[in-house]
């Protein structure tokens, strides 16, 4: 419950800075292309465009955008997240506002210049009273957007309701997926009942209905704020990628910062080139990533090296982030299938690949690895679809894929009775699960000293178990209590 609180807190304070920003751009904006018919059909123009946009896409575009301008804007968090939901918000006020002022009666209006009212009296006194009721159904719909989206904003590293919804995604936590999607809903239900009491006020001249909705929406925001006020330490930030094994090690983390006296946050739901990128300009302070993730990707070498010079090459790159070490254990991609097919190897599935189908996780299609997979043995698989990984091996099991992109580290493989393939011409570099911290801490001695008790102790074996923990079908346990068995398993060793 205290997860969702802070979570919920959040959310709405996020949803209502995107909106507050929104509003600053399109009531002026409005007032002035209502008047001007050329501006109204440009501005409308570019925020249904933007309307267009994927919300998902819309927030990953800001990463790059803040990256490239720099002078120390961060590129991870609420500022991402604030300006792509602004945008999002634009079209239902502008076209509100623009509506609204061009459908009032002429002849009021004449007649308030007939009286001799100066433009400004007459916006003040009569057209912005007489649009308002149109004005706030468009604040309105763009609230419940905006809360609807701003469950997004988790994967570009802000705090919201939809870290509950992705989490559970991932760990199929039905549950989990429930409450943030229940969560998110109600506050939008009731943001909206209450901005439906401010317009009720507005074009009745209700007096009580307006200070009603003003009231509850000023107490809705001060409730936001009361769980995120507070001194202490300051915050350490855990990063995770966006499947179980990387929230069970931000868990596992996590709690030996905490045991060090650090106060910890998370963000979950990060892609591989945008964890590193975080940790590089200090958005996230330490993770896990795997050394042929940034061999492949970051560094672009296309042919595998010993497990000694890959490490040493990757942390002369990290540089001024530290490599801490190896945990212990490789997380490498391979691709997997159900027994029986009578293949062993990836060069046994070449003949056979033009009738199969294959399932990756979200990454794997676009990544270098796949393109060395293709090249050293020139797959062609007959389709070719991305899935969440947990989605992945559902697919695998349901018959919707043949091959799936699996990860030699997850315990689903022994469960399901897979088959890994071999890779003969050693296409694929090694994964081993590495400890990264960011430039802040890379010399802070309390910090790496938390950590270093993780390096080279955690086997396989255990980490399977622990992912098998959280992946099972039936009694599941959570990222959180994976991590406490991993740890207790780390205490025994």
């Amino acid at each position: 419950m205290t997860e969702l609180l802070g979570l919920a807190a959040h959310h709405i304070l996020l949803s209502a800075a995107a909106l507050g920003l929104a509003l600053l751009i399109a009531l002026p904006l409005g007032l002035a292309a209502a008047r001007r018919p050329r501006l109204a059909s440009a501005s409308l123009g570019v925020a249904g465009v933007i309307q267009t946009i994927p919300g998902l896409a819309l927030l990953a575009l800001f990463y790059p955008l803040l990256l490239a301008i720099g002078h120390g804007l961060p590129a991870l968090g609420f500022l991402p997240a604030w300006l792509a939901l602004a945008l999002y918000a634009l079209l239902p006020i502008l076209r509100n506002v623009v509506a609204g002022l061009r459908g009032l009666d002429p002849a009021v209006i004449e007649a308030a210049d007939g009286i001799g009212m100066t433009p400004g009296q007459r916006l003040w006194l009569v057209e912005a009273p007489l649009a308002a009721p149109v004005v706030m159904a468009g604040i309105r719909t763009a609230t419940v957007w905006t809360i609807g989206a701003a469950t997004l904003a988790t994967t570009v590293g802000a705090a919201s309701l939809g870290n509950l919804i992705f989490a559970g995604l991932q760990t199929e936590d039905w549950a989990q997926v429930l409450q943030g999607c229940l969560a998110s809903a109600a506050l939008a239900l009731a943001a909206d009942g209450l901005l439906a009491l401010i317009e009720r006020g507005l074009a009745r001249r209700e007096r009580w209905s307006l200070i009603l909705g003003i009231a509850g929406v000023a107490i809705g925001l001060l409730a936001a704020c009361t769980p995120l006020v507070g001194g202490g330490p300051k915050t350490v930030v855990v990063g995770a990628k966006n499947f179980s094994e990387q929230f069970i090690l931000a868990r596992l983390i996590g709690d030996r910062l905490e045991r060090a006296g650090y106060a910890v946050s998370y963000r979950e739901g990060l892609g591989s080139a945008v964890a590193l990128r975080a940790l590089k300009t200090g958005d996230i302070d330490v993770y896990v990533d795997y050394s042929g993730t940034i061999w492949a990707d970051s560094m672009h070498r296309d042919k595998p090296a010993p497990k000694a010079q890959t490490l040493a090459a990757i942390a002369d790159f990290l540089r001024p982030a530290a490599l801490i070490g190896p945990l212990g254990f490789e997380n490498a991609y391979a691709l997997a299938m159900k027994k029986g097919r009578g293949i062993a190897d990836l060069r046994g599935l070449t003949a056979e690949a033009p009738s199969l189908r294959l399932g990756a996780d979200l990454e794997f299609l676009s990544r270098p690895e796949w393109r060395a997979v293709q090249s050293a043995y020139g797959l062609r698989f007959a389709t070719q679809r991305a899935y969440s990984p947990s989605f992945m091996y559902r697919a695998l099991e349901s018959g919707q894929a043949d091959v799936i992109s699996a990860f030699s580290s997850d315990g689903r493989i022994a469960a399901d009775d897979l088959t890994v393939l071999g890779d003969p011409a050693h296409a694929l570099p090694g994964y081993d699960a590495i400890l990264l911290v960011s430039p802040a801490h890379a010399h802070d001695a309390r910090f790496i000293g938390a950590l270093r008790p993780l390096v080279n102790r955690i086997p396989v074996e255990a980490m399977r178990q622990a992912n098998y923990m959280v992946d099972r079908d039936s009694d599941k346990a959570s990222p959180d209590q994976a991590a406490r068995w991993l740890a207790a398993q780390l205490e025994h060793r």
